[in-house]
C-alpha cells in the first residue's frame, strides 16, 4: 500500500510522463555525451513518473554513452556490516552475536543492494553488468571500463585508494546526480581518504564473506566516514565554479568532473573539518 501511495503521488505531480527519449534529451542538455564515464546517484521519484521506470532511465543512459562509455552505480549492502554500528534502525545488543554468526555471506550475483534506490538495484541485474567484491561497499559497472572499475576491490580499499572511486578519478570520469544532492555523492568519501583533518581515524568493522568457499565473519579497519558536511561542501564547490543545475524530468540534476570536485574537497576538508 505504501508503494502504491508513493506512485500515486508521483503521478499526481507529473503533468506529462517521462519517456526514454525525453530523458535522453534532458541528459544530453545536462552535458552527457557518448563515451563518458559516469558514476550515478539517483532518486526515481524525484524524476517524475516515467514510462518504464528504472529500466527506461538505465537504457537512456546506455544509449547515450554507448558501449564506448561506462556507467557505475553504488550497490551497497549496509546490512552486511558490524551490527553494533547500525543506526537506521539500531538493533538490540543481544542480537549482535547472532547477526555476526548467521548473516549470509556477500555474493555479487544475488545479494541485493540496500538504501541506494531502485535504479542501482535494477541496474545490477542487467546483462553485462559486473559487480565488485566488497561485501559492504560494492559498485556495479557496465561498458568499456567495467572490468577495470570493479576489479580487485579489496576489503581495505572500501571507498579509498584502489576502489572503484579512485579508478573513476584516474579515468577522469564524471559524477551524475539525478534528483539527489551532495549528501548522496559517494565520491566525496574518496576525498576523506585523501585529506587530513581532525577526528579522522580508522575503526574496526566486520562483514560476512566467503573464504575458501566457506562463510566467515571477517574484521578489518575502515575509515570513520562522515557525510554530515557534504551538502555544504558541494554548495561551496558549485559557487566556486558557478554551476547551475538543470532538470532531468522533474529532478534537479547535476553533472560534474569527479577529479575536479575531489581535488577541491580534499582542500576543503583540511580547512573546514
Amino acid at each position: 500500500m505504501k508503494e502504491i501511495l508513493k506512485e500515486k503521488e508521483n503521478v499526481d505531480k507529473t503533468a506529462h510522463p517521462n519517456t526514454k527519449d525525453s530523458l535522453k534529451s534532458d541528459l544530453k542538455r545536462l552535458g552527457l555525451n557518448r563515451g563518458d564515464i559516469i558514476i550515478l546517484h539517483s532518486s526515481l521519484s524525484k524524476i517524475g513518473w516515467t514510462i518504464g521506470g528504472p529500466v527506461a532511465i538505465i537504457v537512456a543512459l546506455m544509449e547515450i554513452l554507448t558501449s564506448n562509455g561506462t556507467i557505475i552505480m553504488p550497490t551497497f549492502t549496509s546490512d552486511n556490516s558490524e551490527p553494533s554500528k547500525w543506526e537506521n534502525p539500531p538493533v538490540p545488543r543481544d542480537w549482535w552475536p547472532l547477526i555476526r554468526k548467521f548473516m549470509p555471506a556477500y555474493n555479487p550475483d544475488y545479494t541485493p543492494a540496500r538504501n541506494v534506490g531502485i535504479i542501482p538495484e535494477v541496474f545490477r541485474t542487467f546483462p553485462n553488468v559486473l559487480r565488485s567484491d566488497h561485501p559492504i561497499s560494492s559498485f556495479a559497472a557496465w561498458g568499456y571500463h567495467a572490468k577495470e572499475i570493479v576489479k580487485d576491490h579489496s576489503l581495505e580499499a572500501d571507498l579509498g585508494e584502489r576502489s572503484p572511486l579512485s579508478k573513476i578519478y584516474d579515468l577522469n570520469g564524471k559524477i551524475l546526480l539525478l534528483g539527489v544532492g551532495h549528501l548522496n555523492n559517494t565520491s566525496l568519501h574518496l576525498a576523506e581518504y585523501r585529506s587530513n583533518y581532525k577526528e579522522k581515524e580508522f575503526r574496526d568493522t566486520g562483514s560476512a564473506i566467503y573464504v575458501n568457499n566457506k562463510r566467515k565473519w571477517i574484521i578489518w579497519k575502515e575509515l570513520n566516514h562522515n557525510s554530515d558536511d557534504f551538502n555544504k561542501l558541494g554548495k561551496d564547490y558549485e559557487i566556486k565554479i558557478g554551476y547551475i543545475p538543470k532538470k532531468v524530468g522533474l529532478a534537479t540534476s547535476r553533472l560534474f568532473n569527479q577529479r575536479d570536485l575531489i581535488d577541491f574537497a580534499v582542500n576543503w576538508m583540511k580547512k573546514n573539518r
